[in-house]
C-alpha cells in the first residue's frame, strides 16, 4: 500500500513539474525593473496572497489534532471502565 501511495504522489509531482517554469521569465524581469516602492509592493502582495491559505491549513491541523486528542482520551476512558 505504501508503496503505491509512494508511485501516486511521484506521479502527481512529475505532472505538476511543468507548471514551475511557467511564466518565470517574465515576471523575473517585470519584478526587476520596478521601482523600490514597486518591489516592497509586490513583496507585500506575495504576503497577502500567502497568508490566508497558511492560515486556514494551520487552522485545520489544529482541529484534527485536538479532535484526534479528544477521541484518544474517550477510548482510553472507554476501555478501563471496560476493564
Amino acid at each position: 500500500m505504501k508503496k503505491h501511495l509512494a508511485i501516486l504522489g511521484l506521479l502527481v509531482g512529475m505532472w505538476a513539474l511543468p507548471a514551475f517554469g511557467q511564466g518565470c521569465a517574465m515576471c523575473y524581469s517585470s519584478a526587476t525593473g520596478t521601482t523600490a516602492q514597486g518591489k516592497k509592493a509586490l513583496s507585500l502582495g506575495v504576503l497577502v496572497l500567502l497568508v490566508p491559505p497558511v492560515g486556514l491549513m494551520s487552522a485545520g491541523i489544529l482541529v484534527a489534532f485536538r479532535y484526534g486528542r479528544k477521541r484518544d482520551r474517550e477510548d482510553s476512558t472507554r476501555s478501563e471502565s471496560e476493564v
